[in-house]
């Protein structure tokens, strides 16, 4: 980027972000420096991409028309601990409106991808049209700015996301890589293909430990326009950390949400893996379809349970010091690591576990691993798969694909395979349609298109207004269990103001852990740009940029054909009360319609004009 003021906010004109945009169909490119419009075109992910998308008129993901976009953030590469990440936005495959027309969406993903992305000299890579023919992108930094060539890639076709990238490593030094998987490749029948994004560790270890964009089927994206794998190569360019930054650092690792995931041995819970602990003591942990049993189960997947058979290691990102996720191994019988198994993190260690019956942690793993070796979104495949034995378990004269059950290890890697491969669309294209299929929807568990996380929507009515998924752009999970706000006032001002900020992090290229309870218009961030950039922003301001960010995703939403009656939550939430929960009825018809009336009064006056006079 080019900045030529302290005042973005006052003058973002004076801050030019380098774009090349190719025409799949042709191979040209167009590189150019782009004056910002607004601090959310400084900010760069979501909020820039976001602007570009809605002066669009899309009705199908799958057409030539439909950009794939891929930037980053103001801080990603940057000195500030957590500056790792890459966004992929387009309109997605997988999110849509029941009127049959896709949502605009956004993915975003750690490793080491994004920063040397962005250290080639290139802010955002635009994609459009189709190639006729399978190709690997490479951008390199070059005295002359970021040089992009297309290469074919018939090589890589029908690897694992994990083969791709090292595939790619043994040709391309200093550089680190993005690609996708069968499920991408077989995007007409997989909507839920994910980007693979390589890791300092994967890289070192030659272990499959890598970070994923997973949501919102952008590596089908990827697949459909042909575009197998991404490669930024350069040479690291990391500022030297001050005195400021180090002080925000501490504060991060010590609060701001992230001392709980840190290890054990440090006082913390152990990465997102506590959630289990934190979760089960109400009986909330999803299980078997989003319904607990008022049982014990889940404790068999509690990291104090699975450390007494596998060896488990607690990691970071480049650079990080939150040990958010966790390395599964088999141990020896020395009691030494042995096979690298799995990374652990919560969301796929219970969706691919304990929601579909699995409470082995071996069987558990290896179904991650079978996901990210396919390079499918772990959250929708689980939800869509624990949907089918649901089904399966209300109608055991006629179950669905191969009768699988929950718990049944073997026919639920079958139909995980089976859908990697392109061969179950049903699955592979998500709960929605095959509930509409199945014409049993009640018990889907989606909102808008899109699978919820691990955690129940009882536990969570701020998911109907999430724009990219429940737990990544509405941060109010924690709020009936952590903080126990549990009144139709409280829940309006979580979702109106303080927890949509969470939606910033997906802005600016941190992670959400560097302060997950705040969002990112906090000092330790205007610090941070400071430090790095000699930029001036107030908190108030970013604040500002990320409400008009999240106010345009509800707008898009709605001129994609949503109606506010599809910001619900599963009709067997409400429906069939699930007795087992230890916390109080927020879900129920009297609390939900209240809270819709509050919630709405207060977004529609914003709504209103918020997209451009010709759209």
């Amino acid at each position: 980027m080019k900045i030529e003021t302290t005042d973005p906010a006052a003058h973002p004109e004076l801050i030019l972000y380098h774009r090349c945009t190719i025409d799949l169909k042709t191979g040209k490119q167009h590189k150019e420096d782009v004056p910002c419009n607004n601090l959310e075109d400084v900010l760069g992910g979501f909020g820039r991409s976001f602007q570009m998308l809605s002066k669009l008129d899309i009705k199908a993901a799958y057409c030539p028309e439909n950009p794939l976009i891929i930037n980053t953030g103001l801080l990603t590469g940057s000195s500030a601990m957590t500056g790792l990440r890459t966004y992929f936005s387009s309109y997605s495959p997988i999110k849509g409106s029941k009127a049959g027309l896709p949502a605009a969406m956004w993915s975003a993903g750690s490793g080491k991808f994004g920063a040397k992305f962005k250290w080639t000299g290139l802010d955002e890579l635009i994609l459009e049209n189709c190639s006729d023919q399978p190709v690997y992108i490479v951008i390199k930094e070059s005295p002359a700015g970021p040089q992009i060539e297309l290469k074919p890639a018939d090589h890589l076709l029908g690897l694992s996301t994990h083969e791709t990238i090292m595939a790619l490593q043994q040709e391309y030094a200093n550089a680190h890589f993005a690609a996708i998987g069968q499920a991408g490749e077989n995007w007409s029948n997989n909507y839920i293909g994910s980007v693979a994004l390589s890791t300092v560790n994967q890289l070192k270890s030659g272990e499959d430990k890598l970070r994923f964009a997973g949501r919102g089927g952008m590596g089908s994206m990827m697949g459909y326009k042909n575009v197998i794998a991404l490669v930024a190569q350069s040479d690291d360019k990391i500022l030297p950390i001050t005195d400021t930054v180090k002080k925000v650092h501490t504060k991060v690792i010590k609060g701001g949400g992230a001392a709980r995931l840190q290890p054990i041995k440090r006082g913390g819970g152990g990465g997102t893996w506590a959630a289990y602990d934190v979760m089960q003591p109400f009986n909330a942990v999803p299980i078997n379809n989003y319904r607990p049993q008022g049982n014990d189960l889940p404790e068999k997947l509690f990291r104090e349970n699975v450390e007494k058979e596998f060896d488990i290691q607690s990691a970071a990102c480049y650079r990080c010091g939150i040990t958010c996720h966790n390395y599964i191994s088999e141990k020896n019988a020395d009691g030494s690591r042995g096979e690298f198994i799995a990374k652990f993190d919560y969301e796929p260690l219970n969706l691919l576990g304990t929601n579909i019956g699995i409470h082995d942690a071996r069987q558990a793993g290896k179904l991650i691993q079978l996901c990210d070796n396919y390079g499918m979104d772990a959250i929708s495949t689980g939800v869509t798969v624990s949907y089918a034995l649901s089904y399966n378990e209300r109608h055991p004269e006629k179950p669905l694909f191969n009768g699988a059950t929950f718990g049944d290890y073997d026919k639920i890697r079958e139909l995980i395979i089976t859908t990697g491969e392109g061969k179950l669309p049903e699955i592979g294209k998500g709960s929605m349609r095959l509930s509409e299929q199945t014409g049993e929807t009640d018990y889907a568990y989606h909102i808008k298109g899109l699978e919820l996380a691990a955690y129940l929507p009882e536990t969570n009515p701020g998911y109907c207004w999430a724009i990219a998924g429940g737990h990544m752009s509405m941060g109010s999970y924690g709020t009936l269990i952590r903080e126990g706000k549990a009144d139709v006032d409280s829940w309006v001002e979580v979702i109106t103001q303080d927890k949509l900020h969470i939606v910033g992090f997906d802005m600016i290229g941190l992670c959400k852990f560097f302060d997950i309870t705040q969002g990112i218009g906090t000092q330790m961030v205007t610090d941070c740009l400071k430090s790095d950039f000699n930029l001036d922003i107030e908190p108030g301001e970013i604040k500002a940029a990320v409400r008009r960010s999240f106010l345009l995703g509800l707008a898009l939403e709605f001129r994609q054909g949503y109606t506010k009656s599809e910001f619900c939550l599963p009709a067997e939430v409400s429906d069939n009360p699930n007795p087992n929960i230890k916390l109080p009825n927020i879900s129920n018809p009297e609390f939900m319609n209240e809270l819709a009336e509050k919630v709405w009064r207060i977004f529609d006056k914003e709504l209103i004009n918020i997209l451009p006079d010709n759209k």
